[in-house]
């Protein structure tokens, strides 16, 4: 991390000075895709405060880490077995399957 600086971004109309040791560009990134979030979220409720918005706009991004860390660990799961599979090949390849033949 850089040293902490205050980055100023706008998001739904509003300016926010944002302390962080993050680079700039990156804190300008999740900015805009907050306020692409509460844009989304403010076209499926036009009357809406902004309160209601945001709200809305972070369950929205939520739902969507929920859904990547099911993703990552659904693939993490796969991998793990297909690993395990693989050892219990190497190890009938190598013989290495049957522990009291070895101790013999």
């Amino acid at each position: 991390m850089e040293p902490s600086r205050v980055v100023q971004v706008e998001i739904h109309g509003q300016r926010y000075p944002i302390r962080s040791g993050l680079d700039a560009a990156y804190v300008a990134e999740l900015a805009a895709y907050v306020h692409e979030k509460m844009r989304a979220a403010a076209r499926e409720s036009p009357a809406g405060d902004t309160l209601k918005i945001a709200v809305l706009a972070a369950l929205n991004i939520a739902d969507e880490y929920f859904r990547a860390s099911d993703e990552v660990r659904h693939g993490h799961d796969t991998l793990a077995h297909r690993a395990g599979q693989l050892e219990r090949m190497l190890d009938l390849a190598l013989g290495l399957d049957q522990p009291q033949a070895a101790a013999r």
